[in-house]
């Protein structure tokens, strides 16, 4: 076949070989990719129950009344208004 002047070439189709490697191929992808995925979840879940039960300990062994948390976005905010400007700063 001739080129075109866009310089593109229609394709020509894939053999049956070809289509069953590619096929094979993809499969072997989805199968490692679901791997990993599972892989991922399963870290991600024993790191969550992990805090979760530290939470939950933190909670029980301070005395009821006080929260847990430090700062809220109020106190964060404030300090962030508060900062002091770097000498020579006008």
């Amino acid at each position: 076949m001739n080129k075109t002047t866009g310089g593109s070439q229609p394709s020509q189709p894939i053999t049956r070989i070809e289509r069953e490697a590619r096929d094979a191929f993809r499969q072997g992808g989805a199968k490692q990719a679901v791997t990993e995925h599972d892989a991922a979840q399963k870290a991600f879940t024993k790191n969550y129950e992990r805090l979760k039960a530290e939470r939950v300990a933190r909670e029980i062994a301070s005395p009821p009344g006080i929260k847990t948390r430090t700062k809220s976005r109020v106190a964060a905010k404030n300090l962030k208004k508060a900062r002091i400007p770097p000498p020579g700063f006008t």
